[in-house]
């Protein structure tokens, strides 16, 4: 077995912290360049290739010293999603919530990826705040890891990208499921080509047949409350930080042993949004039964043929902006309930909500089957990182075919051949 030493992070690359470009010079936003914070990381995705918020290529000019090259590790190393990580899929710029690390020619970017990721706590150790977890540049950079030569970081990448790239694969298979599914809610809800429209009477904006009615007639607010003590530690929790973004299903979930404080409770195919200000574009529909946030609006239809619908519904961009203007409180404006089911909408034919609920059915099913999946190649993804990262598990002897992925990078990169 070939021997393993201790590297700082500074040696596996150059260490860059990020900047965040300022707020009230505007000709550094609105552009078509990624500006990457922890909102768009998580624990366990690849490449970054969308962001919430986009910068110019002034900004990028601008701020040259902290733009890194495509293929750079992620590490977020201050504030609450201390871990969160993702590979920089082009050129781009990060806040100063993250350190970077523009990985050298003596080590594999996708080795290094999983070393930090394997390495979290390890890293966490080194934390120096007190309110908010922050490993600063100057202590991220010099911390020893241990690592192997540039041959077997390949041959231990590739054993856990082969799992990776089947779970992204299956991420956008779930994607453009869900795009399916809102395009034909939109088809059908708001430019009002659904079955039979052709023949169907608009009077006064409103197919014959719909009713206009207030939200509260067809959906309920649950509000189950549960004491920490009475949670088993494996139950599923759901925090405003595990809700997706442009997404209506739950990719990631904590633990019950995770939480200090009570909790509500949610059933399967509740739909969950994050009623705090900043998180009311969060929305999704649970596909298992758990605990969430306290700041969570729990709404569940009374029959389940409005179900598609009010999801949508409430994942409309109308309905955020709704919530954010009636949003109550002073340091950390929340949605009111109370308000949202006042609103009055146009509101399909019974058969009509019958049919799409149909379809809905079908796709959020196979949605449902791809993220069981991607939780068992999670499992077993899991099960082998720390052992090989430990070198309890050699891959040294092995003879390995690289994933298509790592394939087509190591032919345009690398000298030794796709074949360890």
């Amino acid at each position: 077995m070939s021997e393993w030493s201790k590297k700082r992070i500074n040696q596996l690359g150059r260490v860059v912290t990020g900047k965040t470009p300022p707020k009230d010079e505007p000709h550094y936003f609105d552009g078509e360049e990624l500006f990457i914070s922890p909102k768009d990381l998580d624990w366990d995705q690849l490449y970054v290739n969308e962001t919430g918020t986009r910068v110019s290529v002034k900004a990028l000019e601008k701020f040259r010293n902290q733009v890194i090259p495509k293929n750079s590790v992620l590490f977020t190393s201050l504030s609450f999603g201390f871990g969160k990580m993702g590979i920089s899929s082009r050129p781009s710029l990060t806040n100063q919530q993250i350190n970077s690390v523009v990985v050298n020619s003596d080590n594999d970017f996708h080795f290094v990826y999983y070393l930090l990721q394997a390495c979290t706590q390890f890293i966490f150790a080194y934390n120096s705040g007190i309110d908010t977890p922050i490993v600063p540049k100057s202590v991220f950079e010099r911390i020893e890891l241990r690592c192997p030569q540039y041959s077997e970081q390949r041959k231990i990448a590739a054993v856990l990208w082969a799992y990776d790239e089947l779970i992204e694969n299956n991420k956008r298979r779930i994607a453009l499921l869900e795009r399916l599914a809102e395009e034909i809610y939109r088809e059908w809800f708001v430019r009002f080509r659904f079955p039979g429209h052709e023949t169907t009477k608009v009077i006064k904006g409103i197919p014959c047949g719909w009713e206009v009615r207030a939200l509260g007639s067809f959906a309920n607010e649950i509000k189950r409350g549960v004491r920490k003590k009475d949670l088993p530690d494996d139950e599923k929790y759901i925090g405003l930080e595990h809700i997706p973004r442009r997404s209506i299903s739950i990719k990631n979930w904590a633990t019950a042993d995770t939480i200090e404080s009570n909790k509500l409770t949610f059933q399967n195919r509740d739909i969950l949004f994050g009623k705090i200000r900043p998180y009311l574009h969060k929305v999704c529909l649970a596909h298992f039964s758990g605990a969430c946030s306290s700041d969570t609006i729990i709404i569940r239809p009374k029959e389940k043929f409005y179900e598609g619908y009010l999801l949508f519904t409430v994942f409309s961009d109308t309905f955020i902006d709704l919530a954010t203007i009636a949003s109550k409180g002073t340091k950390m404006p929340r949605a009111d309930w109370g308000f949202l089911k006042k609103l009055e909408l146009a509101v399909p034919s019974k058969d009509l909500l019958e049919n799409y609920q149909t379809q809905f059915d079908a796709v959020f099913c196979q949605i449902v089957n791809l993220l069981q999946t991607n939780d068992r190649l999670t499992s077993s993804r899991d099960l082998l990182l720390p052992r090989l990262i430990s070198a309890k598990l050699s891959v040294e002897q092995l003879d390995i075919k690289f994933p298509p992925g790592m394939g087509q990078e190591l032919n345009a990169d690398s000298p030794i051949s796709t074949n360890a």
